[in-house]
């Protein structure tokens, strides 16, 4: 294996062929040496680690939208770290641009088959409902679905790749090119102090930080930003598989129940919205709860209602225990809220029993 040598400058690495880790490459980088030829603050590079995947974006203060795309790019490229898998380039230099396998957010180009995605010169692409892209719409529409899939594959759950990505796009992507380019759909443009765009752009680094100028000016803080919008995908994309994968269990469960009008779960999830969706016609749903007991709850007639379609017996309400057992017959019936929109019992038979009891009464 050969040993090559690059130049090391304050923890970034660059060479004359790629350059390795977060940097801005203020002079032509030098040929890779021998080992009897590297200065002593160079350091080694394996031959088999090059070249990396420049990815690139500009240098200066940093928004939302190229944070975002950069994470979205990391992950649907399987890149972990800087300086290990890939080249983060920030730069406005047109001559180190031009070398950069993947740039958004600068260049004045917009070319998804050469994955360049810059959204600031004229003619760039709009949306249908003409809403202009910022550079993560327009990295979403090439590699969210590629994204997300990659964060559902260890679940197994790549089937929920479209409707995931389609959402995350209407719900995250939408919002970030609205605001990168001063726009709402609602009309109203205010900003909101603890929203994603604020929270990323708070990362940049003060007027009077000593990190916020030089070469790697805000280098950091942009990796900091970018791990705070990873961590957000993830989470909005593990959230939503969760949602699709408790529909389909909710689906399943009312169509294997011996009366519609009651859904039984084996474990407990969100539901209502799946009653609503799919417009069934269900009563009361029978879960376990975390300590144990089994949950009987009721079903608002409509979303935010806090009305029942089937309120539990009235003689039942605000009774525990040995009352409510004497009441229901029911010999581990536990309560009944006085409202009467929940009530348990210690087992899933017993949660059934007061169900078929409250439909009869």
């Amino acid at each position: 294996m050969t040993v090559y040598y690059a130049e090391y400058r304050q923890g970034y690495v660059s060479s004359n062929h790629r350059r390795i880790g977060l940097a801005e490459v203020g002079t032509p980088p030098k040929a890779f040496l021998t080992s009897a030829e590297a200065p002593s603050y160079w350091i080694p590079i394996m031959a088999r680690d090059l070249p990396l995947p420049v990815l690139a974006t500009h240098v200066g203060k940093f928004h939302c939208d190229e944070v975002f795309a950069y994470a979205v790019l990391r992950v649907a490229l399987g890149l972990a770290e800087p300086g290990r898998d890939h080249v983060l380039l920030r730069t406005r230099k047109p001559e180190l641009i031009d070398t950069a396998d993947i740039v958004w957010d600068v260049g004045f180009v917009f070319d998804a088959a050469a994955n360049r995605f810059d959204h600031h010169q004229r003619g760039a692409p709009q949306r249908a409902d003409a809403t202009p892209f910022s550079s993560a719409g327009l990295v979403w529409q090439a590699y969210g679905e590629r994204a997300v899939a990659a964060l559902l594959r260890e679940s197994g759950a790549e089937a929920f790749t479209a409707a995931i990505a389609s959402e995350v796009d209407e719900t995250i992507v939408l919002r970030i090119d609205e605001i990168d380019n001063g726009l709402s759909t609602n009309g109203s443009n205010e900003r909101d102090t603890l929203g994603m765009a604020t929270l990323i752009g708070e990362f940049n680094p003060t007027w009077d930080d000593p990190a916020g100028t030089g070469p790697t000016a805000g280098d950091v803080a942009f990796q900091e930003a970018a791990t705070l919008a990873s961590g957000i995908l993830r989470r909005r994309v593990d959230g939503l598989r969760a949602r699709l994968a408790a529909e389909a269990s909710v689906l399943a469960a009312h169509k294997a129940g011996d009366d519609p009008r009651i859904l039984v779960l084996d474990h407990g999830m969100p539901w209502k919205n799946v009653v609503y969706s799919h417009d069934l016609p269900v009563l009361l749903t029978v879960s376990p709860a975390s300590n144990g007991n089994w949950m009987l709850d009721t079903m608002p007639p409509e979303p935010g209602s806090f009305e029942q379609r089937l309120p539990l017996p009235e003689a039942w309400g605000g009774l525990q225990g040995e009352a409510l057992v004497a009441k229901t017959d029911i010999a581990d019936a536990v309560f009944v809220h006085l409202r009467r929109f929940v009530g348990a019992a210690k087992s899933r038979a017993g949660a059934m029993e007061m169900a078929r009891k409250a439909m009869e009464l």
